[in-house]
């Protein structure tokens, strides 16, 4: 016999721990081992090393990798840390979908590390010497998911990536009208190092060179040179989550014997009485310098942009560094200006915010999602990394991530901040939904946004099968005025007609047979007849995500569901329930997880069918011996 499961609703003194326990004891043995745990956080992008579970992790220390921990000891383990664990394990970060989300950013830097186009920035001698097979990614989304893949460890210096940073920090010191009454915000449409200023006499903007240069200036004047530098390192440290940093002394200087155009850039402004009073134009020049050769991975890269993509709160430590306005103004003008004289381009057709650096430093920020950076040496003419550019033009083909994604409905791309199955649920099964209900408001709001009035669910039911199922004749017009398709067979070959008839519906038998629709022969059982302990478990809600996962044997996401406290005999608007749908597709996985969990395994559907029909239909073997011994088990 299976164990009972908790009747949590009884139980008063049970918490958010109790469910994300059961989600993690997949064998309903009572007890997890530590790896159950920091397996499942990894999963989601909480990375053992992540300090908002510290506490979590030095209490997983005293026990070995095999050795059982009790739900009382769980409970403890977790109660410091409880908010972030509870979060990632019912997928409430801001990516739920985290694992299908890096397979993806996989695939993209699998097919972009091919590309061997580009040359390695040789104007800086020190940068020359730099492995142009080098080649890393890093994520970092706002709620502190992490991952990693390629040169993650290795340091490279930043370049012209710092110069967001510095204009954040100039923000922050000086206010937005004193800082751009010496730097324009306004692309230059010239190379980043040109010798130009804008029509008064200022830098165009703080994401080229002269602005860069300006931008340092502002920060911090009163201080020591060392000072200073000390400064900015920390801010970089705090925007990195405490993350390890560098400074190559080699490139500075590297950077300070091949610095002519620099020097003119700020001898030009100087003439033009450009910088504010008292600026010591060496000083600025080697702070600029400085700022350039500092050293860092792309994964503290990563969480440093993040940070701006959560408007200036640090995902991992959740400190706030910069004002939400400042990380404004910043991304206003990466978006504009920070890839060189490719931004407008990169503006219209990535359309994110992003700066690139000569070391091959891509930096971009996904506002309220998340940030990324790419590394690899080899640059394309303009001075911006080939493989980061088509990084870039993939993450975008694939993800709606352009700024103007919102604007309509597009189908071909992937919103990564929906949960698993999301897409299909809002689209087919709010459909099915709407036409069981007969709410033709509903079906012409979805049809507006141009979803598939054709498609359909789990069981191939369609949004018309449905409408026939209840009646609806109103909706079965509609459907009609619009040439859906009048003939659909559903999984056991049943016409929208033949659930017109089962349910004796006059109206939407006319309708149908007027228009040419045919029958089936499929027996059913109406809405009402449903048996007993079925019909008082549909719940929508609940049901079509469990249907779903079921269907494609998806026992992590079940497991998910779980952690949020789902009924997993919840049946859909058919009395479906995942175990019908496990049993259908013969995913053998599920039903044992559904056994060991104590579900319904003898719920009727609307055909007066249950799992073990299904699974004797589609003749799925080691499913019918599953059921049957469970049966027998239960009769004893």
């Amino acid at each position: 016999m299976p164990p009972k499961r908790i009747d949590k609703k009884s139980l008063d003194q049970l918490d958010a721990s109790t469910d994300i326990f059961d989600s993690l004891d997949t064998k309903a043995k009572g007890s997890i081992t530590k790896k159950d745990l920091l397996d499942r956080l990894q999963r989601v992008g909480i990375l053992k090393d992540d300090p908002r579970i510290k506490e979590a992790v030095d209490a997983l220390g005293k026990f070995s990798d095999t050795q059982k921990i009790s739900r009382q000891q769980f409970r403890s383990i977790v109660s410091h840390n409880m908010t972030i664990i509870e979060r990632a394990m019912r997928g409430d970060l801001v990516i739920p979908d985290f694992k299908n989300f890096c397979t993806q950013i996989k695939k993209i830097y699998t097919a972009t590390k091919k590309i061997t186009d580009g040359k390695v920035a040789n104007y800086i001698p020190q940068l020359s010497k730099v492995d142009p097979k080098k080649f890393a990614i890093s994520v970092c989304t706002v709620d502190g998911q992490r991952f990693n893949i390629g040169d993650v460890d290795e340091t490279y210096c930043i370049q012209s990536t710092c110069k967001p940073i510095n204009y954040c920090l100039a923000l922050e010191e000086n206010g937005e009208k004193h800082v751009h009454k010496h730097i324009g915000r306004e692309p230059s449409g010239q190379g980043f190092n040109e010798l130009t200023l804008n029509k008064d006499g200022l830098p165009h903007n703080p994401m080229i060179n002269a602005g860069a240069i300006m931008a340092c200036s502002l920060i911090q004047p009163k201080r020591t040179p060392k000072e200073r530098l000390n400064y900015i390192l920390d801010k970089w440290k705090t925007l990195g989550g405490g993350e390890r940093l560098g400074f190559d002394n080699a490139v500075y200087l590297s950077e300070r014997e091949t610095a002519d155009r620099n020097f003119a850039l700020g001898y030009f402004m100087k003439e033009k009485g450009a910088f504010p009073k008292n600026t010591s134009l060496v000083e600025t020049l080697e702070l600029y310098f400085q700022c350039c050769s500092i050293m860092l991975t792309s994964q503290t890269h990563a969480t440093v942009a993040a940070t701006l993509a959560n408007a200036g709160i640090c995902p991992t430590n959740g400190e706030r560094i910069f004002d939400a306005q400042t990380v404004k103004h910043c991304l206003s003008l990466m978006y504009s200006c920070g890839m060189y004289d490719f931004s407008g381009e990169f503006a219209f057709s990535m359309g994110i915010p992003a700066k690139s650096g000569v070391s091959g430093a891509l930096f971009i920020v996904i506002p309220n999602v998340l940030g990324i950076t790419i590394w690899s040496p080899p640059l394309d003419p303009i001075g911006n990394s080939v493989k980061g550019l088509v990084f870039s033009q993939k993450l975008v083909e694939h993800f709606n991530f352009h700024n103007y994604d919102s604007v309509g409905q597009n189908a071909n791309k992937t919103d990564p901040r929906l949960q698993k199955n999301e897409t299909r649920i809002e689209r087919i099964n709010s459909l099915c939904a709407a036409a069981s209900q007969g709410d033709l408001n509903e079906i012409k709001l979805l049809a507006a946004r141009g979803l598939d009035l054709n498609k359909g669910e789990y069981d191939r039911r369609t949004p018309i099968h449905l409408a026939a199922s209840e009646g609806h004749g109103n909706v079965i017009q509609y459907f009609i005025d619009h040439g859906v398709d009048l003939n659909p067979k559903d999984r056991w070959g049943g016409t929208p007609l033949a659930d017109a008839l089962r349910g004796k519906h006059t109206k939407a038998i006319e309708l149908l047979k007027k228009h040419g629709a045919k029958n089936a022969a499929v027996q059913g059982i109406a809405l009402a007849e449903f048996y007993s302990g079925t019909a008082t478990k549909i719940n929508l809600k609940d049901s079509v995500r469990l249907c779903w996962a079921a269907s494609q044997g998806d026992v992590e996401e079940i497991e998910r569901l779980v952690a949020n406290g789902i009924d997993l005999d919840a049946a859909d608007y058919d009395g479906r329930t995942a175990a019908h749908l496990a049993a259908s597709e013969g995913h053998a996985n599920v039903i044992q997880y559904l056994i060991d969990h104590g579900a319904q395994l003898i719920p009727k559907d609307r055909w007066g069918g249950t799992p073990l029909i299904d699974a004797h239909r589609h003749k799925h073997k080691k499913i019918i011996k599953l059921l049957e011994a469970q049966k027998k088990s239960t009769t004893k």
